[in-house]
């Protein structure tokens, strides 16, 4: 807010990457950054021209981003300018009601069975390894940066066992595309996680499966779940699926409906919290923390990365 003026909105357009149907169900969408930049004294002009205007320029889209004759039609209602609550919706003239949903086209699926991940069991997630200080990822909530930190974890028979005491818990990733089948360790602090698995294939931005619990056995059982669903987020604990959502399109997206996706995310940040996590999104930290682009210490189907050298370290 402090560099959006009605001076500069001309060259910043607002990004929303990011937002599940969850978010956007309990916030918003662009009418909920909309919202929070004039309440932070955002002249409505400068928040309404980056959110329209700049951002079809920055993107060459000639065609739409303000009302004027010759432009398509695309054209929001609002209640006012500081509730941005939509009213009625235009798309190329037309009005977006639950008509013109219903009589849209459905599509052939694509992107189906992708997740190609190896079968793996506890044994592959045992970390070797004897330095005296071992790397691990520190969350930082609601970034999708991270710390660096240096632990000192003892070698038991063989192994760096995940410690819940102290929120070391092991972090995996599997290359799921069916390109190479490597399986990567380490480990992460900032979950809470105090018991059980969570996995996820939406993982930026190769999306392989993502993996962060505090027993092989659980870790395993979620990994090899992702793949029968066809990709997805699953929770499990003792064994047992307690609650999943497919998303078989590429693992990235659901068959359903926007309503379903809102309420088995809404269940499934119930059980993460059930189990301990502590994260206010679970999933959407997870999926961060392979991204080997973005400082500090992140982890890929090769090992830990650090970004900051771009030199992978285990």
């Amino acid at each position: 807010s402090r560099i959006l003026n009605e001076k500069t909105s001309p060259y910043i357009c607002l990004c929303t990457d990011d937002r599940n149907p969850l978010d956007i169900g309990e916030q918003g969408h662009l009418d909920y950054m909309i919202r929070t930049l004039i309440k932070l004294g955002v002249s409505p002009l400068a928040a309404y021209r980056s959110a329209s205007l700049s951002a079809a320029e920055a993107f060459g889209l000639r065609d739409r981003g303000l009302i004027a004759p010759g432009k398509r039609a695309d054209i929001v209602v609002l209640d006012s300018l500081e509730n941005c609550i939509a009213q009625k919706v235009f798309c190329a003239g037309k009005v977006v009601d639950a008509a013109a949903f219903a009589a849209r086209e459905k599509i052939s699926d694509v992107g189906r069975n992708s997740v190609k991940a190896p079968v793996v069991l506890p044994g592959n997630f045992r970390v070797v390894d004897n330095k005296n200080q071992t790397d691990v990822i520190g969350i930082i909530e609601g970034s999708i940066i991270t710390d660096h930190l240096l632990e000192r974890i003892p070698m038991t028979n063989g192994d760096k066992l995940p410690d819940i005491e102290r929120d070391l818990l092991r972090i995996s990733v599997i290359e799921r595309h069916g390109v190479n089948g490597n399986i990567s360790t380490g480990f992460v602090r900032g979950f809470g996680l105090k018991s059980g698995a969570i996995a996820s294939t939406v993982a930026h931005d190769h999306h392989n499966i993502v993996v962060v619990g505090t027993n092989y056995k659980d870790i395993a059982q979620a990994v090899n779940r992702l793949t029968e669903i066809e990709g997805g987020f699953t929770i499990v604990k003792n064994g047992i699926v307690l609650r999943e959502l497919p998303l078989p399109l590429g693992g990235l997206m659901s068959l359903h409906s926007f309503e379903q996706v809102e309420h088995d995310l809404r269940f499934l940040r119930e059980e993460a919290r059930s189990l301990g996590v502590v994260l206010k999104e679970p999933f959407l930290q997870l999926s961060f923390l392979a991204l080997p682009v973005i400082p500090a210490l992140k982890i890929t189907d090769h090992g830990m990365v650090d970004v900051s050298s771009f030199k992978i370290i285990s």
